[in-house]
């Protein structure tokens, strides 16, 4: 297994020759899926660090758009190794990142980890009205709706995809997620979401099960961590 702390550093320092070496490595181990989240998580992980060196002034804004393309370019690699067990559909996802938000690096690797898992994805972009969420979830009928947001004041466009869903009496017939690194569980809670992640691995994983688990209705929305359990009971 590759060095995860090694590829973590790597995507932290930008070092781009490095962290694209390490990856081309692990997809010619022919690794498992569980293996690939993994990988993903400590290339998330570097790219919270990067953020945090931002915060700091140790990086700029042009060393954050580099780190994005770096990201991308490393789910590029790994594509062969996400979608190579792929054979079966448990469930459809309706993903979107939310009105005001342009990013979408967070939200393609939800997306490919997802399909990688058997969900059937609906991909809406970014920049998505709270209408075009419901229009989609009406045609689709999903199982759950994903919403992804880097910006904090993005966070308002979550909610009223909330009560648009809410208005369209669509609200109780979907699981909602949302994600994103400013995503708290308060955020959850006033936004009127079931769970949230700040990590894409996690993300999958509070998916599967609720569809390979119990019911996905609950009579009132409780924001829950990647074990599933109530995060106001932690």
């Amino acid at each position: 297994m590759i060095d995860l702390k090694e590829l973590t550093q790597a995507i932290s320092d930008l070092n781009e020759e490095k962290a694209f070496q390490i990856l081309q490595e692990f997809v010619a181990q022919h690794p498992s899926q569980e293996d690939v989240r993994k990988i993903i998580a400590a290339c998330q992980q570097g790219m919270i660090f990067v953020g945090e060196m931002f915060d700091s002034d140790d990086y700029f804004v042009a060393d954050l758009i580099f780190a994005g393309e770096l990201m991308s370019r490393a789910v590029e690699i790994l594509k062969p190794v996400i979608y190579r067990t792929n054979t079966k559909n448990i469930g459809t996802i309706v993903l979107g990142t939310v009105e005001g938000d342009m990013h979408d690096i967070g939200k393609n690797i939800f997306k490919c980890m997802a399909e990688a898992a058997g969900f059937a994805v609906h991909d809406l972009g970014v920049d998505v009205e709270p209408q075009k969420f419901v229009l989609k979830v009406k045609e689709v009928e999903p199982q759950i709706v994903a919403m992804s947001a880097v910006l904090t004041v993005a966070q308002r466009a979550m909610k009223n995809t909330v009560e648009a869903l809410k208005k369209a009496g669509l609200r109780d017939k979907v699981k909602i997620i949302i994600g994103g690194n400013h995503i708290t569980e308060y955020s959850c809670e006033r936004i009127g979401a079931d769970a949230f992640t700040t990590t894409a691995s996690e993300g999958v994983s509070i998916c599967e099960k609720w569809v390979l688990g119990a019911s996905l209705h609950f009579a009132a929305p409780a924001c829950l961590n990647k074990d599933g359990k109530s995060l106001q009971s932690l």
